[in-house]
């Protein structure tokens, strides 16, 4: 039996073929989950084109600063997964791009607002819809981070502050949500070349020194992420909560 035959997931942002949220979702289908997928207006040709590569896979419009779309967005979810939610997954970050130009010294108070709420915040504004359509059976909730969360990674400013704060969000959801059997994980994955990520300047180079550092001694693929996903979305990681997995063919533990 596929390891997700009947989970419901509901999954947020995918942008285009690139997208860790891409690579999440086919994973999950592999293995039997009923998929659906929310998208940013201006994304909505992109997803709509790889939501057609899955049978099945339905579509909702979503904009996570907006509370409405937000409330509607998880109504029809509600309505199109039969009143279940087995897994929802977070693949949502965002700031200015002159937030990331800029020395940190000279993040604006509008950047480091629109950072944190896009990239922190709308986690839990996630969580707190799905806890219903999750509390019943349990489930799991799972985010993207990045070590510049832990780790000083020049150019990646305020968008590291996001990671840290989407982190501690992951650690307290892991806590309240625990009750109700339901696991908060997230993934800090390696750079891949991401629509967000290119955001980031510098990225060839890194990538580079990471393939030389790394244990592995290699980047890492957008694949390995989704199996990492599909693991944390199944029930082989039902004790595990609260975690931050690397995905990053081990840099993480490397000093240089």
């Amino acid at each position: 039996m596929p390891l997700l035959e009947g989970k419901k997931a509901l999954i947020f942002g995918v942008a285009n073929h690139r997208s860790i949220a891409w690579a999440i979702a086919q994973a999950l289908a592999r293995e039997g989950a009923q998929l659906v997928l929310t998208y940013q207006e201006r994304m909505e040709k992109y997803v709509r084109d790889l939501a057609a590569k899955i049978p099945g896979t339905e579509l909702i419009p979503c904009d996570v600063q907006n509370d409405a779309d937000l409330d509607a967005a998880f109504a029809k979810a509600g309505e199109l997964l039969d009143g279940r939610l087995d897994i929802l997954v977070h693949c949502v970050a965002f700031a200015p791009a002159s937030e990331l130009e800029n020395p940190f010294i000279q993040t604006t108070r509008e950047g480091f607002h629109t950072a944190l709420d896009i990239s922190a915040y709308s986690l839990v504004a996630l969580a707190k819809r799905a806890e219903p359509l999750m509390k019943e059976h349990g489930g799991s909730v799972l985010a993207l981070t990045y070590m510049a969360s832990e780790r000083v990674m020049p150019k990646y400013n305020v968008m590291a502050v996001a990671k840290a704060a989407l982190e501690c969000s992951v650690r307290y959801l892991a806590y309240e949500m625990g009750e109700h059997n339901i696991r908060v994980n997230a993934i800090s994955a390696g750079p891949l070349n991401t629509l967000a990520a290119r955001g980031v300047s510098g990225l060839s180079g890194f990538r580079e020194q990471v393939a030389h550092a790394a244990p592995l001694r290699r980047n890492i693929e957008q694949s390995e992420v989704g199996d990492t996903a599909l693991f944390l979305s199944s029930d082989l990681s039902r004790g595990i909560t609260g975690e931050i997995m690397f995905v990053d063919a081990g840099y993480n533990i490397m000093g240089a």
